[in-house]
């Protein structure tokens, strides 16, 4: 007898804490802290918003309630992808 396959790996990529300077992010057998310096998108998202990513491919990560894309490789070696946007936000008119 053999078994059945296992359903897709859903744990292809989460969020594994969560500080006031940024978050972990495991990819696979990878994690890499994301700083909010770095990343400022993520600053002020709800816990729940921030947690709900996904893979969609190997080399792009996705935050739907966020709707935020990111190339694997900008996490791993952000001073290859030195534009950060900016939080208008906090800008004083």
């Amino acid at each position: 007898m053999t078994s059945a396959a296992l359903g897709n790996d859903t744990s292809a990529v989460e969020v594994t804490n969560v500080s006031k300077h940024g978050f972990w992010l495991l990819i696979g057998e990878q994690e890499v802290f994301l700083p909010f310096e770095q990343f400022p998108w993520f600053r002020d998202a709800p816990i729940g918003k921030l947690l709900n990513v996904q893979l969609p491919s190997s080399h792009h990560l996705y935050w739907p309630d966020l709707d935020i894309d990111l190339a694997v490789d900008s996490v791993f070696h952000p001073e290859q992808f030195p534009l950060v946007s900016q939080d208008n936000s906090r800008s004083v008119p």
